[in-house]
């Protein structure tokens, strides 16, 4: 059964990133901000359901202490669908993925943890492809500037990357807070219970911004009307099921599912390429396909 979660998280969250693309409309202003509560709000529901269906001991004050990790998967989530308003699904997601590149550099350089030569070799991989898919953003036809003017092109291609250096800090936060329960700074957990209780943490404060968010666009004169929002709503029922999916995914056998699942942006480049009828250069492409084949060899290597 493991494998058939495997594959539909990695198909469902491949269809959220086509709802959260076709949600963030570049002329609605506020459409990441929306998308935002949208998540906020199916994810807040998935953790009063948690809390009531199931007896994970949940201690309140885990909504404070697993705060630092939720920071920066809420605001990088923030980044991304910002920059999903400009940016080509096709070329945000593989860019979006590196984050595991950037969670295995950051154990190498803070926690002195050593790197196979196959990981350095697939780091580099990745690191050429964002490189070439970054150079011809600036030129030939494929030069953004042109549409958005400069100043914004260059925001909106910046966006990718903050996601995924901000998704890596929140990776990286959570070894010291999920790898050994007696060190874990979360109380009251148990080897049992330890993912639960993060997720249900990280679940409330996305509800919490959520609101916050819902506030202040309200407060702008921005409405926000439940029947519009239907691809927004989407994306974000997929993400949370995506997540309920995972854990039974990673719990029957985590190393070979960790390589499937990280061909989410395969998914996601398929689907972009025949719903969303995104058409890239061939250099493009190239640039790309380097770094899903890195992702994926960084994958395997790390879930052997």
């Amino acid at each position: 059964m493991w494998l058939f979660f495997a594959l539909a998280t990695t198909f469902i969250w491949g269809l959220a990133e086509l709802f959260y693309k076709k949600g963030a409309r570049p002329d609605e202003k506020y459409a990441h901000l929306k998308i935002c509560i949208s998540v906020g709000f199916v994810m807040g529901l998935h953790a009063v359901f948690t809390l009531l269906t199931k007896d994970i001991g949940y201690d309140p004050e885990n909504l404070i202490r697993y705060l630092p990790v939720s920071f920066f998967y809420v605001v990088s989530m923030a980044f991304s669908f910002f920059g999903m308003r400009f940016i080509e699904e096709s070329i945000s997601d593989p860019i979006e993925n590196t984050s595991g590149a950037i969670v295995s550099l950051l154990c190498f350089l803070i926690l002195g943890q050593a790197i196979q030569p196959s990981s350095i070799s697939a780091i580099i991989l990745i690191a050429i492809g964002v490189v070439g898919v970054g150079f011809l953003e600036n030129t030939g036809s494929t030069k953004r500037s042109a549409k958005l003017g400069k100043k914004m092109a260059v925001i909106a291609f910046t966006m990718p990357f903050l996601y995924a250096t901000l998704d890596a800090c929140g990776s990286f936060l959570d070894i010291f807070y999920l790898d050994e329960v007696e060190r874990s700074p979360l109380v009251n957990v148990t080897e049992e219970t330890i993912e639960e209780v993060a997720n249900t943490s990280y679940e409330l404060t996305f509800a919490f911004v959520a609101i916050l968010l819902y506030i202040f666009i309200r407060a702008r004169g921005v409405k926000y009307e439940l029947p519009k929002q239907r691809d927004k709503l989407l994306a974000a029922v997929c993400e949370t099921a995506g997540q309920f999916t995972y854990v039974f995914a990673m719990s029957g056998n985590g190393q070979i599912a960790a390589p499937i699942l990280s061909a989410v942006c395969v998914v996601s480049l398929l689907l972009s390429r025949i719903f969303l009828k995104e058409k890239l250069t061939k250099n493009q492409y190239f640039f790309i396909f380097m770094v899903i084949i890195g992702i994926l060899m960084l994958a395997a290597i790390e879930g052997d």
